[in-house]
């Protein structure tokens, strides 16, 4: 039976009841899944462990991002969102309305016949190591900057070293306090999850400008979080 209908950005989302508690049916009023070529729809299911089959819809990537979604299930005009037992829908339902409004407002189709490559794709060649780091740049880092109108991206990992290299962007860059975030936010979680991990820098906009050779009074646009810190004069603790 017919359920909460919420406007969100002259979008009207309806929401129906389904015989499984832990599962809502969300109806946009608009197509989420359309048929090809005269083909019959046959629907997209993943669980929070599918990766591949995640990759390739960028709606399950908006929805798996929030806390407490099990699994989802795309039709052709809607899509069933499953939480887990533990999560209450009166603290999921408002997350799911506005992930399904930011998904049509990136003009993104609900599938993509080919998975959707980022930065933080997970490929077969990945070590564990840079797997875990992708994922916590996903799931946990990503969601937490872009909030302050930021991003930052999976540059690369030095097993030698342990050394992760991230570029931040939008309002990080330039930011005052882009440092202690790093320090305190990235850097922490990365080696509390990733005993490998030792470190993180930031790459500059300039270290990717090829043909630029540093000059004396810039030796290095590479900068750890700890120089970084201390070149604002901010202290910092291990």
């Amino acid at each position: 039976m017919p359920g909460l209908v919420t406007q969100m950005r002259s979008m009207f989302i309806q929401t129906e009841e389904t015989p499984n508690p832990e599962s809502l049916k969300f109806l946009p009023g608009r197509p989420v899944l359309e048929p090809k070529d005269g083909d019959d729809v046959t629907g997209f299911y993943a669980t929070r462990s599918d990766k591949d089959e995640i990759s390739r819809s960028p709606m399950a990537k908006q929805l798996f991002k929030l806390e407490g979604v099990k699994s989802i299930y795309l039709g052709n005009d809607f899509v069933t969102v499953t939480k887990f037992a533990e999560h209450h829908w009166t603290h999921i339902r408002a997350d799911v309305f506005s992930a399904i409004m930011d998904h049509y407002a990136s003009g993104k189709p609900a599938l993509s016949e080919v998975a959707e490559i980022t930065d933080t794709t997970i490929f077969e060649d990945d070590d564990e190591v840079v797997a875990m780091i992708k994922e916590l740049l996903e799931t946990r880092i990503r969601p937490a900057v872009q909030e302050d109108g930021g991003d930052i991206r999976y540059v690369g990992f030095e097993p030698d070293t342990g050394v992760t290299t991230v570029k931040l962007a939008g309002s990080c860059v330039g930011c005052p306090s882009s440092s202690v975030t790093l320090k305190q936010g990235v850097e922490n979680m990365l080696m509390h999850y990733i005993p490998e991990v030792t470190g993180v820098v930031a790459l500059d906009d300039e270290d990717e400008d090829e043909g630029q050779p540093p000059t004396n009074d810039e030796p290095q646009k590479m900068k750890s979080y700890e120089e970084r810190l201390a070149a604002a004069g901010i202290p910092f603790s291990e």
